[in-house]
């Protein structure tokens, strides 16, 4: 059984099937912020969107950062590494990529277990 949660015209922002959970891009509160506070506040919503799916952080499996500049690359790791926690570290993938709006200098696709 498929369950999507918080369902918009175009996605849903959570989707759910058979115990997995599938996160849509998630991106900054305020994109007028630098590449510390956008990473900051687009995690945070990762961990709302988490919990509200019945997962957490120790929970992911997967994660996809998409940056706008990798001269980010660094600023950007300094606000993820302190946010995952020790030893649970997800397989992750990091690129370069345009983003849909010229503010975006972050964004991030999750995938993580049910708990």
């Amino acid at each position: 059984m498929i369950e999507r949660q918080q369902i918009k015209p175009r996605m849903s922002r959570i989707v759910k099937h058979n115990g997995t959970i599938y996160l849509c891009g998630q991106v900054c509160a305020d994109a007028t912020q630098g590449i510390t506070e956008q990473t900051q506040t687009m995690l945070d919503k990762v961990e709302e969107l988490l919990l509200e799916a019945g997962s957490d952080k120790q929970h992911m499996l997967s994660a996809t950062i998409y940056l706008k500049d990798m001269q980010d690359f660094q600023a950007m790791n300094a606000v993820w590494d302190a946010w995952v926690p020790e030893g649970y570290a997800p397989a992750r993938a990091c690129v370069t990529a345009d983003m849909a709006r010229e503010a975006l200098l972050v964004e991030i696709s999750v995938i993580a277990a049910q708990k």
